[in-house]
């Protein structure tokens, strides 16, 4: 059996750029490792996190290839692992960091009721035990 896991010791530093690099950035040559004893939870975290909401947006048909990567099967678990995460790191991150990620899983929920041909009762959507029911401002 192989082990296709991450090394626990390193951690690349472009893995917490959340899409903020230039078009040269490449050029730049390959990324740095950096000691994961080094990196801060709340970075950590936050990268998890970014990583979540671009998969569960994938899978709401809202990437590059629109509806043909539409699953909802697999949003709903993936917004449902991110709210989660986001719940229970919200009170050791600080609320500074913790908004932003509320707001993009709440419109991740929205979204997906959005997405859904049935959409389900307040409270029942993807994460919403976690959150509490998810409604629209309006």
């Amino acid at each position: 059996m192989t082990d296709n896991t991450p090394s626990a010791s390193a951690i690349p530093d472009d893995a917490t750029d959340h899409g903020t690099a230039g078009p040269d950035s490449a050029a730049a040559g390959p990324a740095e490792q950096r000691d994961l004893a080094d990196v801060p939870a709340v970075e950590v975290i936050g990268t998890v996190t970014v990583h979540l909401m671009s998969a569960a947006a994938v899978k709401l048909g809202l990437a590059e290839n629109g509806e043909a990567d539409l699953d909802l099967d697999e949003a709903r678990k993936l917004i449902t692992a991110l709210a989660g995460l986001v719940t229970a790191a919200a009170p050791e991150i600080g609320s500074q960091h913790a908004a932003p990620l509320r707001d993009g899983l709440r419109t991740l929920q929205l979204a997906f009721r959005e997405a859904s041909h049935y959409p389900d009762e307040p409270g029942q959507g993807p994460g919403e035990k976690f959150t509490g029911a998810v409604y629209a401002r309006g």
